[in-house]
């Protein structure tokens, strides 16, 4: 029997996550996120926060500068582990099936999995200022734009460092979405009719 298991990556501010929640809520599946780094902090012992914002942003400016992060004895840095713990968690997740992973680099641990479906949802600027006034306290466009590509630039520096991959880019995916065309509640149901096409 197939199993469903989606991994949705999402540009900042194009409401990828809620995208996911929509799709999870109208095929009954479960929809694993913040799930994830409550699971990573009892594997690795790491404060839930932290692996929250490690999960799948860089915390450098640069990719290189991951590979001069402090080590430990066997040679990971603390980026490493959390990674390590998220794959681990990830792959048990898939195992069970019909759920939806919001981010941390899922498409790529996932992806020799033939049960799986990649999205990347993106979305026009206009939507994601919008986006950022309403949830994230910014006050100008200037503001909202410099928040969007600072977010979206730690996940493509994480994403490139763990998969040596172009994050966002099309032959790591199964489907690109611009929720600004197609909208959140569309988005769900296009993604919807493709799954069920899939588990046929």
């Amino acid at each position: 029997m197939k199993k469903g298991i989606i991994t949705v990556s999402r540009e900042f501010g194009s409401r990828g996550k809620y995208i996911g929640e929509l799709l999870a809520e109208k095929m009954g599946y479960q929809l694993y996120d913040r799930e994830i780094s409550l699971r990573v902090a009892e594997l690795s012992g790491l404060d839930v926060e932290f692996i929250e914002m490690q999960g799948e942003r860089a915390a450098s400016k640069s990719v290189f500068s991951f590979a001069f992060a402090g080590r430990t004895m066997d040679g990971q840095s603390v980026d490493d582990v959390v990674f390590n713990a998220q794959q681990k968690v990830i792959r048990e997740i898939a195992e069970q099936g019909n759920c939806v992973i919001i981010g941390r680099n899922s498409d790529y641990i996932l992806k020799e999995n033939p049960d799986t479906m990649h999205v990347f949802i993106y979305g026009d600027m206009p939507e994601k200022i919008q986006y950022c006034k309403d949830f994230c306290g910014t006050r100008s466009d200037r503001e909202s734009i410099a928040l969007i590509r600072e977010m979206d630039k730690k996940r493509a520096l994480n994403y490139q460092y763990y998969t040596d991959q172009k994050w966002g880019s099309k032959e790591n995916y199964d489907i690109l979405l611009n929720s600004s065309t197609y909208g959140y509640e569309g988005c769900a149901e296009i993604l919807t009719q493709l799954l069920n096409i899939k588990m046929q």
